[in-house]
């Protein structure tokens, strides 16, 4: 019997010894800490959707995820290190509509947005608003629609920098005014939310996860919400598209990914952990504080990130060129 255990415990060593690198390591993964790059500030509201995402995949990997804030260039610095990271799962990506559009602003981009990285999937898509200092003259939608057409460029917008969702949907707002404000970029979401609570700038568009609290304090004016329904936790802040500006829509989508190459068993891993992270009671019940909500699961799939992402390209693509707004 001693002998015949001995011949099984050899058969199995040697079989775990056949065994393809890959499958051995995908067996393995994850043994050691993930890295989430985040190429924005801490504080800003795609590094709250990555840290109550990276927080819920820690525990179903079994392995911290670690959120890196890698900003700078408007978000293209933290995905070009992704882009040039190991393709071995320990390195990904939470990156929000910049991820698209980077590839029209900058035309020296060092990295290919569509061919360089793996899709992992979508994770949710964040209403924006429209907000003004809270002693802005309009009290509504209408009236600085007006007010921003009479005084054009004397009104000052404030975004998070080039290439920022609120830099994407001020160009919007103007384009859907057939008027140009003075544009004031800063070095992130904070900077620029504290000027416009201290006065010293008129208006910003941004992400419900980051004006969710300066509106509820009255700290800052809501005018409208860039979705075509209320958002539930703003009640009584109108849709713009039915406030004046009919067709206005723009939500801010993030997305997961790793360096291409990644291997199919690690992205199906990382798949996995988000796909449990969008069911987590914590994360839910946090997105609808911040006024937002996970993807619906269908949406959370390397394959559908991968065409979303590539219908995003080509949607942005032409807005950009027509703007003349280029980051390089």
């Amino acid at each position: 019997m001693t002998r015949f255990k001995g011949a099984v415990t050899a058969l199995a060593a040697m079989a775990a010894l056949a065994l393809p690198l890959g499958d051995a390591q995908a067996q393995d993964y994850p043994n050691r800490p993930v890295t989430m790059v985040v190429p924005f500030a801490a504080g800003g509201p795609t590094d709250t959707v990555a840290r109550l995402i990276a927080e819920s995949m820690s525990r179903t990997l079994g392995q911290q995820v670690v959120v890196e804030n890698v900003g700078g260039a408007g978000g293209t610095r933290g995905a070009g290190q992704v882009a040039k990271a190991a393709p071995d799962g320990y390195t990904v990506l939470l990156h929000h509509i910049g991820q698209a559009t980077a590839a029209t602003l900058y035309r020296k981009l060092p990295y290919n947005v569509l061919t360089d990285f793996e899709e992992v999937g979508l994770v949710t898509d964040v209403p924006m608003t429209v907000i003004g200092k809270s002693t802005l003259e309009p009290k509504d939608a209408a009236e600085l629609i007006a007010y921003v057409k009479k005084n054009k460029d004397a009104v000052i917008y404030g975004n998070a920098g080039v290439g920022s969702a609120s830099h994407l949907c001020g160009m919007l707002f103007m384009s859907a005014l057939d008027t140009q404000m003075t544009t004031v970029p800063y070095q992130g979401t904070g900077p620029a939310m504290n000027d416009l609570v201290g006065g010293q700038i008129d208006l910003m568009c941004d992400q419900t996860t980051n004006t969710t609290g300066q509106i509820k304090a009255g700290k800052v004016k809501a005018y409208g919400v860039t979705t075509k329904t209320p958002v539930k936790s703003l009640p009584g802040i109108p849709p713009l598209d039915s406030a004046g500006l009919p067709g206005f829509e723009v939500a801010v989508w993030h997305g997961l990914y790793a360096p291409k190459g990644t291997p199919k068993a690690e992205i199906d891993k990382l798949n996995a952990a988000l796909v449990a992270a969008l069911q987590d009671p914590k994360v839910i019940s946090r997105f609808a504080d911040l006024g937002t909500e996970p993807v619906a699961l269908d949406r959370a799939t390397p394959e559908v990130h991968q065409k979303f992402l590539e219908a995003e390209v080509a949607k942005w693509k032409p807005v950009i060129e027509k703007a003349g707004v280029f980051a390089d």
